[in-house]
């Protein structure tokens, strides 16, 4: 007699992060809580002056001063990913009418392609979270916060008039962060929703990311 097995159920990987739900540019968490993200450029400050060095400084001092809330600073590294630009130079090469030119592109995309495996060249981007509480958390313990995790009941859902008025005042601290880091040389901008998806989509499933392109949020239907 055949033994049956049984497969044990495996939980949906959302049941373990934190957020709920992205909507409106903003992301939503579990505890009611919300969250902005801004991406933000970089300066070189290696090739600036001591005195322009000194003032990028003390502005930077002055803002985190002038907060009253907590920021978080993420610095997420990448290998490259040049295949669009390979593609690019493949279509380039095939195009070209000229042998000479045709071989130059040749050895030219062959150079980048091995530069960038050898060199193993790494990109970066900068993001600044800008989170809005609507009441004060209180601090939880480790195992009210699995508990928490794993209970569907705990999750707090907003209602849109409430989540209207969060998000005004979220925006009103992100516009303030925008100011504040545009002072020190730094531009930035908040992600919108789609931008939002690609990244927690990127962030947690790397590999599988660069092989499945993310359906634009907009283009999506949902059959009644």
């Amino acid at each position: 007699m055949a033994e049956r097995v049984i497969k044990k159920r495996v939980p949906p990987t959302q049941l373990f992060l934190d957020v709920l739900e992205i909507r409106d540019g903003i992301v939503v968490m579990k505890d009611g809580t919300l969250r902005s993200v801004l991406l933000a450029s970089s300066i070189n400050f290696a090739l600036k002056s001591e005195d322009e060095q000194n003032a990028v400084i003390s502005a930077y001092v002055q803002f985190l001063n002038s907060l009253d809330f907590v920021l978080q600073i993420v610095v997420q590294s990448r290998s490259l990913n040049i295949d669009e630009y390979i593609e690019r130079l493949k279509t380039i090469e095939k195009q070209q009418t000229n042998e000479l030119l045709k071989m130059q592109t040749a050895e030219y995309r062959q150079y980048i392609t091995e530069l960038v495996e050898l060199s193993e060249i790494m990109s970066k981007r900068f993001y600044v979270v800008v989170p809005y509480s609507p009441k004060k958390m209180t601090t939880q313990g480790f195992f009210t916060r699995v508990r928490d995790v794993l209970s569907p009941t705990s999750v707090i859902h907003i209602k849109q008039k409430k989540f209207e008025e969060f998000k005004e005042e979220l925006q009103k601290r992100t516009e303030y962060v925008i100011d504040g880091l545009s002072s020190i040389g730094i531009k930035s901008v908040p992600l919108d929703t789609q931008s939002l998806i690609e990244l927690y989509y990127q962030t947690y499933n790397p590999e599988t990311a660069t092989q499945q392109e993310l359906t634009d949020v907009g283009k999506l239907r949902i059959e009644g």
